[in-house]
């Protein structure tokens, strides 16, 4: 069919399974894995269009496909065929992650894990070390496309290190100097006022660039080593001082020769630079900063003194300062050169802080004395002015040989150093810092020593001037510790100058005031060495200060013993016992030093116990340092010292001994104090002994019987048993996994360890050793070799005393125990694997280890042990637990099934379990994509199809004990039954038949609450379905069909449960839907359905869902009549609330429904149902007043509260919302709305256009109806959506109490559009024959709709249940319009008359409309058709009508007369001439109408007098009443201006026309013969 060059032949390999021929793809296993991926993320790819991902997606796509090419074309080297594989591998997990797929487990070939043919613990592993990768990939990807853009996710990172460093590049200097000068650029806390990090030194030239020219452009350095404490300072600067080289006075023009080469103070230049620091503002390395630079004010200032007014103010600096560039950097050195190779190469220059970082790590090897010189105070002896003074500084050992100094970072050594000179200070203070880097071998030889000498500005005097005085200080002190930090006041030497540099003549001198103390008073001292010896100057001084920054040099006498014991070994075991007081900041900074001389100790002394305790003391003390959350840092140093620097041997001897020790007192109930701390420190004490027999391993081949040396001893047990359990608890958070790591000796290990786990007590404290152990105990060496020799007596103790031990610790403790959440489930898989392959009876045949077991596999099955991605490790763990449960089944069906040994918990027990397995969410296949469902079938099968016909099976085998467990197992047995697999249903639904059945022949009916409640919420959940609906009738039916007795039973049940789901399935379609109509409608229905099976709880829940839809819509009004339901079902009592309403439990019913009566006022005020409110507060008054007698509360809120409904009534306009008829029409519609009309209730001013258009969003894909006829069965029957929609009108119906009474129009009109359940539409029809030039020649076509309950109500749409047709004469359409426009006229009338604010543009539309002729035609439309001889002659029936319609015209007179009067009163004067035609109009119309019609005239009810503002003109009566008119002559009449001629008339009427009297204010008269002549008409709403 197709032509050959289109087919290729694939390779394929076919394999023999089970009969069954297997056919694969030959291609190699990457290429295949690619190509099911990239069908994978293909169909993912497509829905995320309107996603951020799909281009990076497709970007991912793209790479894989041109990977897979190269892979077929099998053209690779080996070495670029293992990089692209490894490239797609990673690629393929990265994208795997970032769209949410499964982890992808590989081995270290990159090929993908079988867990058939890995261990459990390995498959473990596996998936930890791929979690590790993939995570460091994205991690990697979000740097390279600068994802941390989000400043929280910045400053999280940067504060998540222990190291930062923050980057500087020095753009330019710009700066008026005219000399050479030094740059020292540090970091500085203000606060504090001391410099925190190094000095790095610019030597800038007198030209404007630097002196050496190859550093122009280049002027990089990293300021690092900073710690967390650093970055939580309140400030951080970045600070420069600026220190010039030249003469003496840059002002001094003097033509003798200057003093050159003089380090004169110039200024300084600082910046804040605390949020750059911490990261809360990104810096672009390409962005520059100027940091303005401040001068010194006068010769003599300090430049500290000058730093610090700066930073505490700012001035201006004249545009003179240094541009550099930032960025903040998170790392040590290693991991800045890794990450930033673009910012950081080996030029940059690394400047380091003042101290050491938090992480000192081993063979990081750091030898750097800090020395600044802080202050002097000099006399200026025979001078007449004070000194310039200058101090040199060398380094020198004994023979007076100069060692370097570095003055900076990124400068080269100087021999010696020269301060800066401060004009004409008594008592200069330099603060000048700089490093002194000496050997560690020469410390012990060196020392400083400082020379002092007044400089001169002219050269002549400078050359004269020699050293007038020394000091000097020795590094190291005599006992062998350094120097201390802090200051030093030194004795400052005064004698020849070739003698100040003899060192023979001071070096015996003491160097420090401390030191000369014994000397004061002689006021000179002489050597002994030589004559001419030195006199120390009493009115002279100098101090510094030191900071020693070194691994190797201490500062503590202590420490400084153990390190060096063997100068010393009678002071060994003082020293040790001292270490414990040592600070521990001064331990940790030794940390690698500490453990070789601790670990050598324990070597050299190896033949003796002497010093093992107090060793094995030493180091427990130093692991518990570590342990301590200030130094929790150090952790990985102590991890790193072991892997790499740890030598001992033969420790473990040791180690294990005082262990032993240790547990042998705590055994013997002796106190033993250092137990705990041991305990604590378990987790390292094991790792030294793993390490140091690995050692031993590998040096020689040594064998050694580790039990016969180091039995196992009953101490553990009774440690465990006594010691606090909180502490343990913490203590016993230990790895054991580098026990196995060795492979020499290993029985002897598993021995020792199986020992301790079979020992310990059964405590919450203990089971979690156990757990740790038990997972390295039967690693994979010891699955391997299960059942060789005494192994399996020890895997058999090891199970038995384990897994009981877990089981009743957990059932204990609980699942929410945040010491379970952690719980090491892969320990438990292979104690299950060991269980299934081996045959423990013994263990099995106990009912409590099985009850014990079922709820522990339930609990890890219910808490997601494993991440959700973790496919591979679920599967395998749901493998295990089936065959588990499997096995289990078996022994309770042989030894816990008959009557006898029946175990109705266990039996429990396991059906729960079994369903919670079934319905676990990782098995459930329709959820997952088609490749990782097929995936898992073709691995694992459907592990539910085999646990649902196991618990099919394991039901009907227990026939009469059956009964224990319905209807508790109704609810577990539905939740499987929805799951949606066909045969699995089928296998499962009959049980419930079963079930009917037993309860049946048991008490002669089947409860249904539990089915409902749990098919209620497995429903909402997302299961069940209509074929689901389908079957179960089917099935049930079809059981019952044998069984006569059952039938009407089944089939109500079947009923119920079928419109149950009908219900819940359309609830749970549209939950999802963004129409909120079609929720609240679905609620209704389920609502109304508990409500029909009395099911009250589920009825309220459903209340509340409703409630809550209104509330999102501002829907108040319907919200009230919501919750109007809940409250009708409440008492006025003190009944407490029933136990369904759980959330109002603990109220009585009487204080729930008054919460709700305020809630629902409340919601009835919004939404200005004030009426209905009234009503409530009525109610609640009662109570108030007669049952709870609250005086109080009823006068100073709910009566306030009513009065004010009552003035809003009166006062506020309520506009009168439309209302709107739905029908939707089409198969398309779900079944609740499918051809069914709905009345809408429309919102305040909403008209049809807004209301349809919303209606149409909601249906995108409907066409709309545009008549209004009833469709007929081809629209009905379509498959197509249609939707008609037009506006209603409500009809009227007033309440009896408002029937013949005067109600102001404010209380009428809000009857006209609420409490309505009748609508009407009317369209005209063509009857007869019809006058074209005549609309009134129409008939009306009007159909009315009720609906099924009144609005508003609790939706804003009823369905209408019923219509009716009729059919309206153009004579009767006649009298209605003639009707609508004297009430419209009437209303707009009083209106106008009660508020003067209202414009009166509306007034005259109305008015002009009906007056003037040439606008609307006036009255000859109606005579032309109706009153004329013809017409009278055919239409005789229609006499009356007639005198109605004219009597409603001549009645519209004195209206239009009223209108007018106000509209003269209120027009402005540019529409006088508007009025004055509608005037000279009516005239004509009122002469024409009286003189035709007959005169009726309007009165005014009120008070009397002309002020009275309630005064309203009256209203004619409808047409039907007309001759039911009669007037009283008590009273004359009012004039048409509205100003009293006499008191007001009253007339009374009736409602019944064949009526001899009409009644009125108990007044009865006859009715007039002639209704047509002049009368009066009363005011007021007449029904």
């Amino acid at each position: 069919m197709f032509p050959a060059s289109f087919v290729h032949v694939k390779e394929v390999i076919i394999e023999k399974r089970g009969g069954q021929e297997v056919v694969t793809s030959a291609e190699m296993p990457l290429v295949k894995e690619v190509t099911t991926t990239l069908r994978e993320w293909g169909s993912i790819w497509k829905q995320l269009y309107v996603k951020e991902r799909v281009s990076q997606v497709q970007r991912l796509m793209w790479d894989l496909m041109e990977w897979r090419s190269q892979l077929l074309s099998g053209t690779l080297p080996s070495d670029e065929f293992k990089e692209l594989k490894q490239k797609v591998t990673s690629k393929i997990d990265y994208g795997n992650k970032i769209l949410e797929l499964d982890l992808v487990v590989r081995d270290e070939n990159g090929n993908i894990l079988d867990p058939d043919k890995a261990s459990v613990i390995s498959l473990f592993r596996a998936h930890e070390d791929a979690s590790a990768k993939v995570a460091e990939r994205i991690k990697e990807e979000q740097v390279r496309e600068g994802e941390l853009e989000n400043t929280m996710e910045r400053v999280a990172r940067i504060q998540s290190s222990p190291t930062h460093s923050l980057y500087v590049f020095v753009r330019n200097f710009v700066c008026r100097i005219g000399e050479d000068a030094e740059l020292f650029m540090s970091l500085y806390d203000p606060i504090k006022q001391t410099i925190i990090s190094e000095n790095y030194l610019v030597r800038w030239g007198s030209k404007g660039f630097p002196k050496e020219i190859d550093m122009l452009n280049n002027l990089k350095v990293v300021f690092t080593d900073l710690g967390n404490k650093d970055l939580s300072r309140e400030k951080i600067y970045l600070i420069c001082q600026i220190v010039r080289e030249g003469r003496m006075d840059l002002r001094d023009t003097s033509t003798k020769k200057l003093t050159q080469g003089l380090r004169r103070p110039f200024g300084v230049a600082v910046m804040d630079i605390t949020d750059i620091i911490k990261g809360k503002i990104e810096c672009d390395e390409e962005k520059q900063y100027f940091i303005p630079f401040h001068p010194v004010l006068a010769e003599n200032d300090f430049l500290h003194t000058l730093l610090n007014k700066v930073t505490a103010s700012r001035g201006d600096s004249g545009g003179q300062g240094l541009w550099v560039t930032m960025k903040a950097l998170v790392g040590d050195m290693v991991q800045i050169r890794k990450e930033y190779p673009h910012l950081v190469d080996r030029s940059t220059v690394v400047a380091r802080k003042l101290g050491f970082p938090e992480i000192i790590m081993p063979g990081d090897v750091r030898n750097d004395i800090y020395l600044t010189l802080v202050a002097g105070d000099f006399d200026k002896y025979n001078k007449t002015t004070q000194k310039n003074v200058e101090v040199i500084m060398w380094v020198c050992d004994e023979e007076g040989k100069v060692c370097s100094i570095c003055l900076g970072a990124g400068d080269r050594p100087v021999s010696e150093y020269k301060s800066v000179i401060y004009y004409q200070v008594k008592q200069p203070r330099w603060m000048e810092t700089f490093k002194v880097a000496i050997p560690l071998e020469e410390m012990q030889r060196i020392h400083l020593r400082f020379m002092f000498r007044h400089r001169s500005s002219q050269e002549s005097k400078d050359k004269g001037e020699k050293n007038f005085a020394m000091a000097f200080v020795r590094l190291m002190k005599e006992d062998g510790t350094v120097l201390q930090d802090g200051l030093h006041d030194l004795v400052v030497f005064k004698g020849d100058s070739k003698r100040m540099e003899d060192v023979t003549s001071y070096l015996s001198l003491p160097s420090t005031r401390t030191q000369g103390d014994i000397h004061k008073g002689t006021g000179l001292m002489r050597s002994s060495s030589s004559v001419g010896a030195l006199s120390v100057s009493s009115r002279d001084s100098f101090t510094i200060s030191t900071l020693v920054c070194s691994t190797k040099l201490t500062q503590n006498v202590g420490l400084l013993g153990l390190l060096k014991w063997r100068t010393r070994p009678d002071s060994l075991k003082e020293n040790l016992e001292k270490l414990k007081l040592i600070d521990g900041e001064e331990v940790v900074k030794f940390l690698q030093d500490t453990l070789d001389a601790l670990f050598n100790i324990m070597m050299e002394h190896s033949q003796t116990d002497d010093y093992d305790i107090l060793v094995f003391d030493a180091l427990i003390y130093i692991i518990g340092l570590i342990a301590d959350r200030k130094f929790q840092h150090f952790n990985t140093v102590l991890e790193a010292y072991i892997k790499q620097h740890f030598s001992a041997t033969l420790a473990y001897k040791k180690l294990m001994s005082v262990l032993k020790t240790y547990l042998d007192i705590s055994s013997r109930g002796e106190q033993c104090e250092p137990i705990l701390r041991t305990l604590k420190a378990l987790e390292y004490i094991f790792k030294f002994i793993v390490r140091s027999r690995m050692k031993l391993s590998m040096t020689q081949a040594y064998r050694h019987t580790f039990t016969r040396n180091h039995s196992p001893s009953p101490p553990l047990t009774h440690i465990l048993t006594v010691t606090h359990k909180e502490k343990l608890t913490q203590s016993h958070k230990c790895s054991y996994k580098q026990i196995w790591t060795t492979h020499s000796d290993a029985c002897t290990l598993k021995t020792f360890l199986s020992f301790c786990i079979i020992k310990l007590p059964r405590s919450h404290t203990s089971v979690f050793v156990r757990s740790d152990l038990v997972r390295y105990v039967m690693h994979n060496h010891l699955v391997t070799d299960v059942f060789q020799g005494d192994t399996f007596k020890h895997v058999e103790d090891v199970v038995i005393a384990l897994l009981r031990t877990i089981n009743q610790t957990v059932i204990t403790m609980g699942r929410e125990h945040p010491l379970i959440v952690s719980f090491p489930a892969s320990a438990c898989l292979l104690l299950l694997r060991l269980v299934l392959l081996s045959s423990l009876h013994r263990l099995l045949s106990s009912a409590d280890f099985l009850m014990e077991t079922f709820l522990l596999f339930k609990d890890l099955i219910g808490k997601h042990v494993y991440p959700s991605d973790w496919m591979t490790m679920i599967m395998v763990q749901n493998r295990v637990f089936l065959r588990a449960i499997n096995t289990y089944a078996d022994t309770m069906n042989l030894k816990f099934l008959d009557n006898n040994n029946f175990e109705v918990q266990l039996w429990n027990n396991y059906f729960h379990l079994a369903v919670a397995f079934i319905t676990q969410e990782s098995l459930q296949l329709q959820h997952f994509s088609p490749t990782k469902r097929n995936k898992i079938l073709t691995k694992y099968g459907d592990m539910r199809r085999l646990i649902g016909f196991a618990i099919r099976d394991m039901w009907y085998k227990l026939g009469s004990n059956k009964i224990c467990f319905i209807p508790g197992m109704v609810g577990p047995m539905l939740e499987m039954t929805l799951i949606p697999e066909e045969e699995l249903r089928r296998a499962t639904i009959p049980i419930f038949f079963d079930m009917m059945q037993c309860e049946h022949s048991h008490s002669g009916n089947f409860k249904k609450n539990e089915i409902i409640l749990k098919l209620d919420h497995e429903v909402e959940g997302g299961g069940g379905d209509e074929q689901y609906m389908d079957l179960l009738q089917g099935i049930l039916l079809e059981c019952a069909s044998q069984h006569a007795q059952l039938v009407l039973q089944v089939q109500h049940f079947v009923t119920l449960v079928k419109g149950l789901l009908e219900r819940l399935l359309d609830y749970r379609a549209v939950m999802s839907d963004e129409s909120r109509n079609n929720r609240m409608s679905c609620t209704v229905n389920l609502l109304n359905f508990y409500k029909d099976i009395n099911r009250e709880g589920m009825y309220i829940r459903y209340l509340y869902k409703l409630r809550d839809l209104h509330l999102d819509t501002e829907n108040y009004t319907e919200a009230a009549y919501t919750l109007l339901l809940h409250s009708r079902l409440l008492k006025w009592s003190e009944e407490q609330c029933l136990p369904q309403m759980d959330f109002h439990s603990s109220q009585t019913q009487r204080q729930l429904k008054e919460s709700l009566y305020n809630t629902i006022i409340g919601y009835f005020d919004k939404g200005k149902m004030w009426e209905e409110a009234i009503g409530l507060c009525k109610e609640l008054a009662e109570q108030y007043e007669m049952e709870v007698f609250d005086y109080e509360l009823l006068s100073q809120s709910l009566v306030k509260k009513q009065a004010k409904f009552y003035e809003n009534i009166m006062k506020i306009l309520r506009p009168k919302p439309d209302y709107f008829a739905v029908g939707y029409y089409g198969c398309g519609y779900p079944p609740f709305l499918r051809n069914k009309v709905f009345i809408h209730r429309g919102k305040e001013y909403e008209r049809r256009e807004d209301f349809q258009s919303q209606l149409m969003s909601q249906f995108p894909s409907a066409v709309r109806l545009n008549t209004t006829t009833m469709p007929g069965p081809d629209i009905r029957n379509s498959p197509i959506q249609y939707i008609q929609c037009f506006t209603v009108q409500p009809v009227l119906e007033i309440p009896p109490r408002l029937k013949n009474k005067p109600v102001p129009d404010q209380i009428i009109n809000f009857y006209k559009s609420n409490y309505v359940q009748r609508f009407h539409y009317s369209r005209p029809v063509r009857k007869g024959s019809v006058d074209p030039d005549n609309e009134f020649s129409m008939w009306i076509e009007r159909t009315t709709f009720y609906t099924a309950y009144k609005l508003p109500g609790i939706l804003r749409w009823f369905e209408a249940i019923s219509m009716t047709h009729t059919t309206i004469s153009p004579l009767e359409n006649a009298i209605e319009t003639m009707e609508t426009t004297n009430e419209k006229i009437l209303t707009m009338i009083n209106q106008y008359q009660g508020d003067d604010t209202l414009p009166i543009n509306p007034l005259s539309m109305l008015l002009n409309g009906i007056v003037d002729p040439a606008v609307m035609g006036g009255f000859a439309k109606y005579e032309k058709a109706f009153f004329t001889e013809e017409y009278i002659l055919q239409h005789p029936e229609d006499k009356d009508k007639l005198f109605r319609l004219k009597d409603l015209i001549a009645w519209q007179i004195p209206l239009l007369g009223a209108g007018v009067t106000i509209h003269g009163k209120r027009v402005m004067d540019d529409l006088k001439p508007f009025h004055e035609r509608m005037e000279e109009c009516f005239k004509q119309l009122k002469k024409k109408v009286e003189k035709e019609y007959g005169v009726r005239e309007l009165v005014r009810e009120g008070n009397g007098g002309s002020g009275d503002r309630r005064r309203r003109w009256n209203k004619p009566l409808k047409a039907d009443y007309c001759y039911g008119i009669v007037v009283l002559k008590i009273c004359k009449l009012y004039d048409m201006n509205g100003g009293p001629v006499g008191p007001a008339p009253c007339c009374v009427r009736t409602d019944n026309p064949s009526s001899p009297y009409l009644h009125w204010g108990g007044l009865s008269v006859a009715p007039l013969p002639n209704p047509t002549q002049k009368g009066t008409f009363p005011f007021g709403k007449h029904l």
